[in-house]
């Protein structure tokens, strides 16, 4: 038999499934539901943290605890790195999230700091360098309002980037069209793409950034960008607020058993 604080916790999350419970709601404070015969205070403290533990709900001094907002951004899969977005307009790719989500968004909501690093071993590995060959780092770290969202840092060879805008920490992107812009302004036209992603436990130093609840998990990126020539010229590792993104891939399904021309 499940305990009591189980069996209100598990009762409580069917409510706010059903939308008894509204995201941005209150629960009730403990002693209400004390007053209501669900359990004695430690056990209703216990289904809290259970349900907040569950990502379900944030608890807060002064707010209590508070159904939390359930519906993520839409993060686009190739269509945000189009061409048309940034190389003819000025959609850089977190815009394009929020413009395919319905949302709005400002520049000031992307804050970056470029530094020259050490590039550590996966990083060497993608450029082709050897571990702790001078890579420039520009990360970021983008927020939607006031919540942070994720984090992104791109990595880059000195080569390409040096005396470029992609080297200046002033907030926001890097200029009309972003980083791809400035690429291509600097005669490395990106033509490919390879994305990884995987789901793990934040540090607790991404707890604390990403503004993450008890519980909740980060989707890591990694993302090798590449010339038509086969160049790498960025390297990128993002870190993702799990429950805040909706991941979207549209894609033409390859048939490698079709005849290519000029093959009988």
């Amino acid at each position: 038999m499940a305990p009591k604080w189980r069996e209100l916790a598990d009762k409580l999350a069917e409510q706010i499934r059903r939308g008894e419970y509204e995201p941005g709601q209150r629960l009730p404070q403990i002693r209400e539901l004390v007053e209501a015969g669900e359990g004695s205070k430690a056990t209703v403290h216990a289904a809290y943290k259970a349900l907040e533990a569950e990502g379900l709900v944030t608890s807060s001094r002064g707010h209590g605890t508070v159904v939390r907002e359930r519906v993520p951004l839409k993060r686009l899969g190739i269509a945000r790195y189009d061409k048309a977005k940034w190389r003819d307009g000025d959609e850089v790719a977190f815009i394009a999230d929020r413009v395919a989500s319905g949302r709005a968004y400002r520049r000031n909501e992307q804050t970056q700091t470029v530094s020259l690093v050490e590039a550590p071993s996966a990083v060497a590995a993608a450029h082709g360098l050897e571990a702790g060959a001078p890579v420039y780092a520009r990360a970021r770290l983008v927020k939607e309002g006031d919540q942070p969202t994720h984090s992104l840092t791109s990595y880059y060879r000195p080569e390409h980037v040096e005396g470029t805008r992609l080297v200046d920490p002033t907030p926001g992107p890097a200029g009309r069209g972003g980083g791809f812009r400035v690429l291509y302004d600097a005669g490395y036209e990106i033509d490919h793409m390879k994305e990884s992603l995987f789901a793990r436990t934040p540090t607790a130093e991404e707890v604390r950034m990403l503004q993450l609840p008890p519980g909740e998990p980060v989707v890591e990126l990694h993302r090798t960008t590449y010339t038509a020539a086969g160049t790498v010229v960025e390297f990128a590792i993002g870190v993702h607020a799990a429950s805040r993104f909706a991941w979207e891939y549209d894609f033409k399904v390859p048939d490698s058993a079709q005849p290519q021309e000029g093959q009988q």
